[in-house]
């Protein structure tokens, strides 16, 4: 089995804000990603993908097809965008990076099938900044 990645980068604003709640404890919960005026991040998605290769091309999944899927599917959707507001499969949950990175892996697992018959979407890994990031395995 191999394992193979692709690497890609956009730009976002979000807040952590919970509506339900009060504005204290909003603060309480999510200190200053509660900002009333947002806040952005850098962000670096890498999707991997899991398979053998196709014995005709030697690929798991053709990288350049992967990418082209990555950013029509999600980045396109996410780049330069306000995730509370401006993105139709973030409507109506948290803006969190672990709501987030479920929802990109259920867009490219019903994408992916249509570049490669012999790869599996094995992980993705949501870098928010250098030093934090989430996985998702899709469990």
């Amino acid at each position: 089995m191999l394992y193979v990645s692709r690497k890609e980068h956009f730009n976002a604003a979000h807040k952590l804000y919970n509506p339900s709640l009060s504005k204290e404890r909003n603060v309480e919960l999510f200190g200053p990603c509660a900002n009333e005026n947002w806040h952005g991040h850098n962000f670096d998605l890498i999707v991997t993908v899991k398979g053998n290769p196709d014995p005709e091309t030697g690929f798991v999944v053709d990288l350049k097809k992967l990418s082209t899927l990555i950013r029509a599917e999600v980045i396109d959707k996410i780049d330069h965008k306000n995730l509370n507001m401006d993105v139709d499969f973030m409507r109506g949950k948290l803006a969190s990076c672990e709501n987030l990175i479920v929802e990109i892996w259920r867009i490219l697992n019903e994408h992916l099938p249509t570049i490669t018959a012999h790869g599996k979407l094995h992980s993705l890994r949501l870098y928010e900044t250098p030093r934090n990031y989430v996985e998702y395995y899709g469990e």
